[in-house]
Parts: structure tokens; sequence; C-alpha cells
């Protein structure tokens, strides 16, 4: 039974784990180029989901969504006036951008709130569902939930609108994209938006159960480019696969290690599936 209780834990928070690291492959899948601040645009997801608690009384759930539309608006901006520039650059120059745009997004959140922790209190906060003798966390089971129906929704814009074929037209060859009307200018600036919007309203669904912080990007930076790889890098589905991996991974650990030791069992099993399969365990969409 503890075995299922584990397995249970590790799925629900393997599927937030999912939608955090969609915005990461997006955007690489797209534009070309890993983003090292991700996980900063989740701080700042969780702080308007915060504040919105706070000041307007939104539980996190609903301001996730005023996190995903004011941070999708920001990733837009951040592409245009500053990701683009450094598209035809060499990867170093690529790389420093986003590091340091890393290291001024939470340095601006340091001097803007400081380095205390927040939280917030929701009725729902330390309620369990009960099947028998299983256990469902209502914060996990919540958030799980919300970020299915997210990723659900982000896989059939996908697949199934003009919209989704002009990205995966733009990834495939940008130029050819062109010739055909799609302006790879703007495909790259609304899905560095979506990207970066994916992963705030990610980490607003999380607040339930954690504090936030200036610092709490670098917690979630490790895991999401672990997730990414883990699936593939650039392949959305395998985001999701690996996303879940992860959480089934470290909650089954915690059965037999102790909980500093359960990112050492995570990345033994990382390294192990790369050293069989480095493209990850899905291959890049196409």
């Amino acid at each position: 039974m503890q075995l299922l209780q584990a397995l249970i834990d590790g799925l629900l928070i393997g599927g937030v784990y999912a939608v955090i690291s969609i915005g990461l492959t997006l955007v690489f899948g797209v534009i070309g180029i890993i983003n090292f601040a991700q996980a900063q645009f989740l701080m700042m997801g969780m702080f308007i989901a915060f504040f919105a608690w706070k000041y307007l009384g939104l539980d996190p759930l609903a301001g996730s969504l005023l996190s995903f539309a004011v941070v999708f608006v920001i990733g837009m901006l951040v592409q245009k006036f500053l990701i683009d520039k450094v598209l035809k650059a060499p990867e170093v120059a690529q790389i420093f951008l986003t590091v340091g745009l890393l290291i001024t997004i939470e340095n601006l959140a340091l001097i803007l709130f400081g380095s205390e922790f927040r939280s917030v209190q929701t009725p729902y906060q330390t309620s369990s569902l009960a099947l028998g003798p299983l256990l469902f966390n209502v914060p996990y089971l919540a958030a799980f939930t919300f970020s299915a129906v997210v990723g659900v929704a982000i896989w059939w814009i996908l697949k199934k609108t003009w919209w989704g074929w002009a990205v995966r037209a733009t990834a495939q060859d940008a130029m050819a994209a062109q010739l055909v009307g799609i302006s790879p200018k703007h495909v790259h600036q609304v899905a560095f938006g979506l990207g970066v919007g994916l992963t705030a309203l990610g980490g607003a669904t999380i607040l339930p159960y954690l504090t936030v912080s200036p610092s709490i990007g670098d917690q979630f930076a490790v895991l999401m480019f672990t997730v990414v790889v883990l699936g593939g890098l650039g392949n959305v589905l395998g985001a999701v696969v690996g996303g879940l991996a992860v959480g089934m991974i470290q909650s089954l650990s915690a059965l037999v290690l102790p909980i500093q030791l359960q990112n050492l069992a995570l990345f033994v099993i990382f390294i192990l599936v790369l050293a069989v399969r480095p493209e990850g365990l899905l291959k890049r969409s196409s």
C-alpha cells in the first residue's frame, strides 16, 4: 500500500513538474535557445499569484491565470527586445544573455520584495481526500488537475490549430515558413511568451503548498532541466513523460532513502538513462 501511495503522490507532483517544464522545452524547440532564466519566470508567477491572493483575494489557482497573462506579455517583450537580438549570434552570447536575465530578475525581486519567505492560506491547504486506504493531498491534486487541463489545452493548440501548425513549421524551417506567409519573428515572440507564461502558471499552482521568495527559482532550475533533457529537449510530450518520471522517482526513492538523498537517486537514474539514450526518452519532435 505504501508503494501505491508513493506512486500516486509522485504522479500528482510529476504532473506539475511537466507543466512547469513544457515552457522550457517549447522555447528551445521553436526558437532554438536554452533559457537559463526560465525558473525565474516561475518565481515571477508565484509572486504575482501571491499578491493577487493578498490584495485581491484570489485563490492561487485563479491567480495562476493572471500570472500567465502578465508573464506572457513580459515574455513577448523580452523576446522582442533581447532574445531576438542574439538568435544569430554565437551560442555563448545566448547563454550570457539568459544567465544575465536570470541574475537581473532575481536581484530585482530581492530589491522589490526582500529575501523573506511568503505563503498563502487556502481552505484546502491541509485537506486530503480518502479513497479507501489511499490519501490524495488536495493542494497536490488541485495543482495536478489544473496543470493537466492546461497541458491538454496546449497539446490541442499545437496539434489542431493554425497557430500550432505555424509553430511547428517555424521550428522545422523558419525560412520555408516565411515563404508561405508565416512571420517567424511573431511566432518566436508568442512562443517565448507562451513558454515563460506556462512556467509562471505552473509556479502559481504550487503556491498553496510552497513558500515564495526571490530565490525559489534556484530550487526548480535543475529539476526543470532534468525533466526536459530526460524527456527529450525540444519535445513537448517528452516534457510530460519526463515530469511524471521525475515525480515518481522522487516519491519512490523516499520509501528507501532519507529525504536528503531524494535527488541523488533521481540524478543516478538520469545519468544511466542518458548513457543509454543520449537523446532522452523521446526524440525531439519533427
